[in-house]
């Protein structure tokens, strides 16, 4: 059981709603008072984790306070099964997504099994190692010539081991070639197909990803058996279909080794899918984490170099990415050293003349110019390389804060500073980061400038240090990546630059990347305010001398706030230099007399009213000599 207490201060009614990652709450809430609110959740399951934002509503607008639910479980299984890369005939090397849910804790091993078809027990699996630390892995014993072999992997964490994954394939050893040598695909120049669908063309195989746009399976294309990437757009309407096609148009322009290739798009009434170049690495941060791995500040150059190579062609053609981030940075294959940059979902083509402004990317990656809805341009790109480059030699996320206001106030403000991590960091890296992260646009080095910078030139000279870095607060920085992904953690950009300029202050649905029900909840806090005015206090009977100064008083509810009139003997009472009348934000109403005389004795009425109805409340007023 778990139970979500918030606390608020308001000036009249409030009602409230809990929403839980862009749903509605229906069960469980209860309001204490009219500043209290609890959520009680009985028997707690994994799909019970994530963000809950406590919606709460009074006269004066909609405000919210979000609480993050983890639970702390074994993961779940892999999120697919794993995938052969580098056969020949006794070694192969398996590749697989991590789970989408780490259970709350770290994911530290995975289980990798295999099962012998050929064998007449062949529903039993071997295992052949309990302590893999990456999500590829290469075996090297146990296969024969002619055998045929499926696997699967299980992910570990402190709690306990998950499910094991779907099975892979059946890989036969006979088909099986010599070793080759990773080759660069030939650059292709399509033409989109309108009358066919991928399933006509291609073997459509287990999930790779899913995302905002849609999801991305393997494939292998039926005649040639090569292996492909598959991206399927989810575009109900015509503007996410335009998106898509815009995505394909761009796509085509971009044939370079460092970036991902796309190899054909079909375009049809019930389908969108783009075929991609599959690069089988996987992310370049999760290879780095692994046991067996270096990296020492060289090796973050190679990495660094070959970003600013893809993204160097990119500008030439005056294509910004806007989404460069360490998940879209993956290796070619599960070895080497190669990369290249993927999801280009969110790229667009500057026009001259034609100011473009976005409210879109990844929080933590994005300039102050994106998040100020200022004009973007290619030094955009600029900043999240140096983002980049600073995790990727300490780990550590320089804009990160304790709060979402507060990591889009870090960024605005460019405020941010080299952490113990460096230590150990050359000065010519310090200087390169350094002269990417300035809050100017114009003031950040160019890919050019980049390339040609010392830290990029130097990289082969001796007394470079060698240095294996620290690689802990990297794989906790990709556990919180994970945990973003998939615990929604992560506000929507709009809805983090709101943030940015008042910390869980008022608030409309329309502003924030709620589901339909959702926002309807929200909005309909507002009806169920809704009531007629009355009097909770009044004024009461006064017997004052001449001259005195006299006060009454009096307190109004209702909600739309009520219009209010005061009379004096059936006639209006207009406010002069001796009658004021003063509103106060909790509805308390005060009409001051100054310097009464006899004329000033009689019955005060005080009337409010809006549409639901009307309430009057009076009070005697008796002036002596």
């Amino acid at each position: 059981c778990a139970q979500l207490y918030c606390s608020f201060r308001s000036l009249g009614p409030t009602a409230s709603c809990w929403i839980h990652n862009q749903e509605k709450v229906r069960k469980g809430s209860h309001p204490l008072n009219s500043n209290h609110n609890i959520l009680t959740i009985s028997e707690v399951l994994p799909v019970d984790t994530g963000r809950y934002s406590l919606f709460v509503r009074n006269h004066r607008g909609t405000f919210q306070h979000t609480i993050m639910l983890s639970i702390r479980d074994r993961p779940e299984r892999p999120a697919s099964c794993p995938f052969v890369s580098q056969l020949t005939p006794s070694s192969l090397v398996l590749s697989w997504c991590g789970p989408s849910y780490d259970g709350g804790s770290p994911v530290m091993d995975y289980v990798v099994e295999m099962q012998n078809l050929d064998q007449s027990e062949s529903g039993d699996w071997n295992e052949l190692t309990s302590q893999c630390k990456d999500t590829t892995y290469r075996v090297t014993s146990g296969l024969h010539p002619q055998g045929e072999y499926r696997f699967r992997v299980r992910a570990c964490n402190a709690i306990g081991v998950s499910e094991p994954s779907e099975e892979s394939d059946c890989i036969s050893m006979e088909t099986a070639g010599e070793p080759q040598e990773e080759e660069t695909p030939p650059y292709v120049d399509f033409i989109i197909d309108t009358t066919h669908k991928v399933k006509d063309h291609y073997n459509i195989h287990e999930k790779l990803g899913v995302g905002k746009f849609g999801q991305v399976f393997r494939l292998t294309h039926k005649e040639t058996s090569r292996v492909c990437a598959g991206k399927f757009y989810r575009a109900p309407g015509s503007k996410e279909k335009e998106a898509a096609r815009g995505e394909i148009e761009l796509m085509k322009q971009l044939h370079h080794p460092k970036l991902v290739q796309c190899l054909g798009a079909y375009i049809s009434r019930s389908e969108i899918a783009m075929i991609m170049e599959y690069v089988a690495g996987g992310e370049l941060f999760e290879r780095i984490v692994a046991e067996n791995f270096e990296h020492t500040e060289p090796t973050s150059v190679q990495y660094m170099r070959q970003i600013l190579e893809g993204v160097q062609y990119m500008h030439h053609k005056s294509i910004i990415h806007l989404d460069l981030k360490p998940e879209n940075i993956v290796c070619v294959n599960s070895t080497g050293t190669l990369i290249k940059i993927i999801d280009f979902g969110l790229a667009r083509k500057l026009e001259p003349g034609k100011p473009l402004r976005v409210m879109q990317g990844t929080p933590e990656f994005v300039a102050p110019e994106v998040i100020n809805y200022e004009p973007v341009a290619l030094p955009t790109d600029m900043w999240s390389i140096g983002v980049i480059c600073y995790i990727l030699l300490s780990g550590e996320s320089p804009f990160q804060g304790s709060t979402d206001a507060e990591t889009l106030a870090l960024i605005t403000a460019a405020s941010w500073e080299f952490d113990t991590e460096f230590d150990d960091i050359t000065d010519e890296a310090k200087d390169f980061i350094c002269k990417l992260l300035k809050k100017e646009k114009g003031a950040r080095m160019s890919c050019e400038q980049a390339l040609s910078h010392p830290w990029m030139l130097s990289s082969s000279l001796s007394h470079r240090g060698t240095k294996n870095l620290n690689k802990d607060k990297m794989k906790r920085f990709l556990a919180r990546q994970r945990w973003k992904k998939t615990g929604k953690a992560v506000l929507a950009l709009k809805r983090m630059t709101n943030l940015s300029h008042r910390s869980d202050g008022a608030d409309s649905p329309s502003n924030t990347e709620l589901g339909t029900e959702a926002c309807q909840a929200v909005r309909s806090l507002e009806q169920q305010l809704r009531s007629e005015p009355s009097f909770p206090q009044t004024p009461h009977d006064l017997t004052e001398p001449c001259g005195a100064n006299v006060h009454m008083a009096c307190v109004i509810e209702g909600y739309p706030e009520p219009e209010v009139v005061w009379l004096l003997n059936d006639e209006p009472l207009e406010e002069t230099e001796r009658v004021q009348i003063e509103y106060k934000e909790d509805g308390l109403c005060i009409l001051t007399l100054s310097c009464i005389q006899l004329e000033d004795s009689g019955i005060y009425e005080c009337h409010a009213s809006n549409y639901l109805g009307e309430a009057l409340c009076s009070a005697r007023l008796t002036v002596h000599r």
